[in-house]
């Protein structure tokens, strides 16, 4: 059976073709707006990944991840550890390193609230980063290669996301599951230098691993949560097996069986659009065409379900402008766009019994912000918020036609409120307002104090701060260590 590098020289699938290009993406081409996005998405990521730390699904996958095999800091150099072994972000757990992704990942989804890529419809940084810092704590990479790792690893799963999602699909397959494991084994496969047919190899492989579905949105129930740790483990087994030698199908992705084949999107334009980079590319340009798919990442403000953002936001609107009583809101309509509202969860009323229902409700979401004028995560603990429950059942979701049109460039919203009193109260948002740099680093310093300590934390952004110019990227792990309880 021939191997990955029995293979032509000339890329000719669409695996190799993509192979091909990310791996000529090297350092070289980092522009100062990568560089500081990617620092970004890795204080966003771990600003979730602690505040989670204590969630019943984080609680279950570090339980699950560190279990009979855990070693504490003490351990962790000792000649009976495994040679691969890697930080569960905030606890004293250091386990191997496909277990520790998987943790992490689930971590860093804990909240709902962690980067968002509309294109794709995904949620990348928490597949993404935990399987990088995974890795690069047991292989010595410089910080800018990290940063190189993860810009390509957003750039695969957000062109694949965008060749194969759309609402029907989005409908029944979660599009973390899909783009998930493919972004991941990109961004490993950058960073431990695979050659262009190795690298082919972990795509085609990790086109195998598409999975997740959607029931949990209306019930609530986790296993959304753990749909990123499927995703970032698997995706270290693909790029492992690649390295290894193995042979994956070249025509994974655009073959009769393949990938595309099986959402449907063979014929995709979008797939049809995947071109090679061209050989004299300037500084920044990325594979395919147009711009880097981690510059179209955002940060959200509500944690919650991407489709509830914008939404959410103007409900705030009125809440902070108008200040309206809640028992005094006789009617509620919210119009969005149509992916908006035919996507799993979204158009709920209730009853709300599960966490998750009331985060991917439009209908919680844009209660909650007109009763509080806030987006604490306290809103979302259903059983203790009878009131917006009860605002939740007035309202109505709607079709806007115009911001269909407009989605996914842009994701607008609009809320009118009618009260008792005859009064009627509007707001409409032409598209989301994702969270400000600043936010993303107030929540990373909350979060990292309170897990972490002063000193810790500021060691820690510090490190982020400067990542490019460090020597040791795995070391950053090693820093939302926390000792282990005398």
């Amino acid at each position: 059976m021939a191997a990955a590098s029995d293979r032509t020289a000339a890329p000719s699938t669409l695996a190799e073709r993509i192979a091909g290009d990310l791996h000529a993406f090297d350092e070289s081409r980092l522009t100062p707006a990568l560089i500081d996005k990617a620092k970004l998405c890795v204080l966003d990521f771990l600003a979730c990944a602690l505040e989670a730390r204590d969630r019943p699904w984080s609680v279950q996958a570090i339980a699950a991840a560190s279990g009979g095999s855990g070693l504490s800091r003490d351990s962790a150099g000792s000649a009976a550890a495994p040679q691969r072994l890697a930080t569960i972000l905030g606890t004293p757990y250091v386990v191997g390193s496909a277990d520790a992704a998987f943790a992490n990942a689930v971590l860093g989804h804990g909240l709902v609230r962690d980067d968002m890529h509309l294109g794709s419809v995904s949620h990348l940084g928490c597949v993404v980063l935990p399987a990088l810092l995974a890795r690069a704590e047991s292989e010595r990479v410089s910080g800018r290669h990290l940063l190189t790792a993860i810009v390509v690893g957003y750039e695969a799963g957000g062109k694949l996301g965008r060749a194969v999602l759309d609402v029907e699909v989005a409908r029944i397959f979660r599009p973390t599951g899909i783009t998930g494991p493919f972004a991941a084994a990109a961004g490993v496969a950058k960073l431990l230098g695979l050659d262009a047919p190795r690298f082919a190899v972990a795509l085609e492989l990790a086109a195998n691993l598409a999975a997740g579905y959607n029931e949990w949105a209306t019930t609530g129930g986790s296993e959304m949560f753990f749909h990123p740790g499927f995703a970032a483990r698997n995706a270290l087994m693909a790029v492992d097996l690649a390295a290894a030698g193995a042979y994956a199908s070249p025509t994974a992705l655009e073959g009769n069986a393949g990938l595309l084949a099986a959402f449907g999107k063979r014929e995709s334009p979008n797939s049809r659009d995947w071109q090679p980079l061209p050989q004299e590319a300037a500084p920044g340009a990325m594979p395919f065409s147009g711009r880097a798919e981690i510059l179209e990442a955002f940060f959200k403000e509500v944690p919650a379900c991407n489709f509830a953002q914008t939404a959410a936001q103007a409900a705030r609107e009125i809440a902070t402008r108008d200040a309206p009583p809640a028992e005094s809101m006789t009617r509620v309509g919210v119009r969005v766009p149509y992916a908006a509202a035919r996507y799993p969860g979204c158009d709920y009323a209730g009853p709300f019994t599960q966490v998750l229902q009331a985060k991917m409700s439009i209908h919680y979401n844009v209660a909650a912000a007109l009763c509080t004028g806030n987006f604490d995560e306290r809103n979302y603990e259903p059983a203790r918020q009878p009131e917006i429950a009860r605002v939740a059942r007035l309202v109505s979701l709607e079709v806007d036609d115009a911001l269909t049109r407009a989605f996914p460039a842009k994701q607008g919203a609009a809320v009118d409120v009618e009260l008792n009193d005859g009064r009627r109260l509007s707001a409409r948002r032409e598209s989301v307002t994702p969270a400000s740099d600043e936010l993303v680093r107030a929540r990373f310093a909350l979060a990292a104090n309170e897990v972490l300590g002063i000193q810790a934390c500021r060691a820690a952004l510090a490190f982020i701060d400067g990542l490019e110019a460090e020597a040791d990227a795995g070391a950053l792990a090693r820093l939302v260590r926390v000792a282990k309880p005398k």
